[in-house]
C-alpha cells in the first residue's frame, strides 16, 4: 500500500509520526495565520494526496493542542477522500480566550488513514427492536 503526497508550496512537510508506534502522522502548516479567539478559520497545509481508491485520510485535532491551547478540528474527523486531488487544509476552532497564532511549520492536526466501509442500504418499514429501543441523549443515566 502506498499514498502519494505532492508539495504544493515550498514549505510543506510530509506527513510524519513522531514514534513508530503512532496512529496519526502530523500536518503543518505552510503559512501564517491568526485563529481570534472564539473563531476559526483554514489552515493550508501545501499538500495533495493520491490514495488507493479503497482508503481515506481522517483529519483529527492533536491532543496537546486541545488540551493546553484550546484548540481543536473543527469538523473532526475531518475526510480526505480517495479521489480528491486539491490542497488539504485544516479547520481550526480556538475555544479559548485568547488568540491563537500559526506558523509556518507549526503542527496543526494529525491524519490517520482508513479504510471505509461501504455496506448495502437499504429503505425498511419496520426495525428490529432492542432493550435500549429509542433511548438515548442520556437516557441511561448522567454516571
Amino acid at each position: 500500500m502506498n499514498v502519494k503526497f505532492k508539495k504544493l508550496h515550498p514549505n510543506a512537510r510530509i506527513p510524519s509520526r513522531q514514534h513508530s508506534s503512532d496512529a496519526g502522522y502530523d500536518l503543518t502548516s505552510v503559512e501564517h495565520s491568526l485563529i481570534p479567539a472564539g473563531k476559526w478559520g483554514l489552515v493550508k497545509t501545501g499538500l495533495a494526496a493520491q490514495l488507493p481508491p479503497d482508503m481515506e485520510i481522517q483529519v483529527r485535532s492533536r491532543s496537546g493542542l486541545a488540551l493546553k491551547q484550546g484548540i481543536f478540528c473543527l469538523n473532526a474527523p475531518g475526510t480526505v477522500d480517495a479521489g480528491y486531488r486539491n490542497e488539504i487544509g485544516v479547520i481550526l476552532a480556538n475555544f479559548s480566550d485568547q488568540d491563537f497564532q500559526v506558523s509556518p511549520g507549526d503542527r496543526i492536526a494529525q491524519i490517520v488513514f482508513q479504510i471505509p466501509r461501504h455496506p448495502a442500504i437499504s429503505e425498511v418499514e419496520e426495525l428490529d427492536d432492542t432493550d435500549r429501543g429509542q433511548g438515548g441523549f442520556g437516557s441511561t443515566g448522567l454516571k
